[in-house]
């Protein structure tokens, strides 16, 4: 699961410069989010719901046999996958430690989604990089 885009959070920086038009950037964050693994039916379950996201977002975290994890996600909005696939290349494959020390804010800020998003997808977006942060942090309360 961790490699499922071949992109780093550096190329999708350099990749939103070079794009410029917001409506270009938003056909790409629409098109990294088609590239998500789906999520089983099994797993979209009220237990892997993040609230406060306008559209319905199921995520989990999975350890990885090194300490650090692999998240799975999916919505039912193509923009907010694009966002999800986002939140991928930045904690994805990170220790819980790791997933607690980056809020995020700097990409979000150099992707100028912070700036370009309507508020209920910037809220949402913030309710999943919450829910990330639980998770991590309550890994590290309960050592496997």
């Amino acid at each position: 699961m961790a490699n499922f885009l071949d992109t780093t959070v550096d190329d999708l920086i350099g990749n939103f410069e070079f794009l410029g038009d917001w409506e270009e950037r938003f056909a790409y964050l629409i098109e990294l989010g088609k590239k998500l693994p789906p999520l089983d039916e099994s797993e979209m379950v009220e237990d892997n719901r993040v609230h406060g996201c306008q559209a319905a977002v199921w995520l989990k975290m999975l350890p990885a046999s090194d300490s650090t994890f692999d998240i799975h996600a999916d919505s039912d909005a193509f923009i907010v996958k694009g966002l999800i696939a986002v939140l991928l290349m930045i904690y994805n494959g990170k220790t819980a430690e790791q997933i607690l020390a980056d809020d995020g804010t700097a990409t979000f800020a150099k992707l100028g989604l912070d700036r370009h998003l309507s508020p209920t997808r910037r809220n949402g977006l913030h309710s999943m990089v919450s829910r990330i942060k639980a998770l991590a942090a309550a890994s590290v309360a309960q050592p496997a």
